[in-house]
């Protein structure tokens, strides 16, 4: 595979794990752009949800890919997700989406369609880097990235933090929500084991601002001229 452009820094881990908001945080300081490539399988999900699709039907689920207009900036400040016409930003995070994404997230066909799309949109950003987050980034999506972060935490710390990001969820019941799809997602991809020459940053001891920083000094140290 040839090298990826812009400088693109993957960032995998678990659910609960921090990757999304810290990796927004270490974009907007660093300059570079933000992608979020689990919010593709969520709007891929509540696309299929309003269609009518069912999610257990491998078949149903690639067939819905043909109708599946997906749009999503790169600006880590504020961006927003588009189905067609719709503004789902806030609609994929729905408890009702997460649990049914693995679902659509397990089809191979999904994947190399979706991952295709990721690769598309991180060599057409404009800034001089781009922090792509997800499940299998290291591994699967940009495995010649110069940086290549695992981000985990414990899993009571996970739960904690996911559950304060949704309004009405107790801690028990998101943790286990979380623990049913990140079973289901281990069956497609490894995500909480860093590979050979991904650099693991556990956030459990860590408060927001001292994980940012982790996660910039290991970019610095892979590139100590970042602008």
């Amino acid at each position: 595979m040839s090298p990826v452009t812009p400088f693109v820094v993957a960032v995998d881990g678990p659910a609960g794990s921090g990757k999304s908001s810290v990796s927004k945080e270490v974009a907007r300081r660093l300059g570079y752009g933000f992608l979020d490539t689990g919010a593709a399988y969520r709007a891929l999900a509540w696309h299929a949800e309003a269609s009518g699709i069912d999610t257990d039907d491998a078949a149903s689920v690639i067939s819905s890919l043909a109708s599946f207009d997906y749009r999503i900036g790169t600006d880590p400040a504020g961006y927003a997700v588009h189905v067609g016409e719709a503004d789902v930003t806030d609609a994929i995070r729905d408890p009702q989406i997460s649990a049914v994404v693995s679902r659509v997230a397990r089809v191979p066909e999904v994947r190399t369609h979706l991952i295709e799309l990721f690769r598309a949109i991180m060599a057409a950003d404009a800034a001089p880097g781009i922090v792509v987050e997800g499940r299998d980034i290291t591994t699967v999506v940009a495995p010649d990235a110069p940086v290549r972060i695992l981000l985990t935490a414990s899993e009571d710390v996970r739960a904690a933090r996911r559950s304060a990001e949704l309004v009405g969820s107790s801690t028990s019941d998101v943790g286990e929500q979380m623990r049913r799809r990140d079973a289901a997602d281990a069956k497609v991809v490894d995500f909480m084991t860093a590979a050979d020459g991904v650099t693991t940053v556990d956030s459990t001891e860590l408060d927001f601002d001292q994980t940012v920083e982790a996660v910039i000094g290991v970019i610095r140290s892979s590139q100590p001229v970042t602008g």
